[in-house]
């Protein structure tokens, strides 16, 4: 997001914080109602086209929102849709994004409040690899001719019991409204959205055998220091890589592999 939208989203953002400090709002409920509205924004183009109109004043649009939304959902979340469409966006696609990502932050919240967010990040991150090593179980949960019942059941046999009910809810709902997004850039998301929740930056590292704790502590310290914020490191085996480790960072690969140095070494000889 860009110019307007990015700071409404920031708004929406200090909003939202404002309302889920309150321990009375049911951080739970907020996500779920969130994710109904980002639903129905998704699908109905020309509302949230007449939501996000540049030519209608703030008080209209908020207006509208209300007595669409008032009934239907809580008092908390109609307020905070309001406030949303007061508010100017470069984009009206942009409106439902940052609906989205308040719903989700909802739910990462939650889990935070019960000290569950660093297992939730874990276990978003673990499901992503069993995603990209699974063709068959990636294109369960991608074919278009399933049902959202059918996915939703899929993944609730998979993970239910096994993981903590925040990631099974975030899961199930990137998975049954895909929005257009691939399955592993929507986990991505979600992984780089719980680290914001503690201010932390992800750092994927990619070994030929596990870390010990004091390498793990040794990393995430030197990786803090070199981008200036904590690091939550999602950590991954791979023989493959030889030695060494790969680290990345956003769009940012530090590879010190011995692999990525036999490949250098390979490109010069064949230059």
């Amino acid at each position: 997001m860009n110019g307007a939208s990015r700071e409404a989203l920031a708004a929406a953002r200090e909003s939202l914080d404002a309302l889920i400090d309150n321990t009375s709002v049911d951080a739970t409920t907020l996500a779920d109602e969130l994710a109904s509205v980002t639903a129905l924004l998704d699908r109905e183009v020309s509302l949230r086209r007449v939501l996000t109109d540049p030519a209608q004043s703030g008080e209209a649009k908020a207006a509208l929102a209300q007595r669409l939304l008032s009934g239907q959902v809580g008092g908390a979340t109609v307020d905070l849709v309001s406030g949303m469409v007061r508010s100017r966006w470069s984009r009206s696609r942009d409106l439902v994004d940052s609906a989205e990502e308040l719903a989700n932050t909802a739910d990462l919240t939650a889990a935070q409040r019960t000290g569950a967010l660093d297992d939730v990040e874990d276990e978003l991150f673990r499901f992503g690899r069993i995603v990209s090593s699974s063709t068959e179980l990636r294109s369960a949960l991608t074919d278009k001719a399933a049902t959202a019942t059918a996915k939703a059941e899929l993944l609730r046999s998979l993970l239910g019991g096994k993981a903590h009910r925040t990631t099974e809810r975030l899961v199930v709902r990137l998975v049954t409204q895909p929005r257009g997004r691939s399955l592993e850039a929507g986990l991505e998301s979600l992984s780089k959205l719980a680290a914001d929740r503690r201010n932390r930056m992800v750092a994927v590292v990619t070994s030929a055998v596990p870390l010990s704790d004091q390498q793990k502590q040794r990393l995430g310290a030197v990786l803090a220091k070199l981008y200036g914020r904590e690091m939550h490191l999602n950590l991954d085996v791979d023989p493959a890589v030889l030695g060494g480790i790969s680290v990345r960072v956003g769009d940012e690969v530090i590879n010190g592999t011995v692999a990525e140095r036999l490949d250098e070494a390979t490109r010069r000889l064949a230059g």
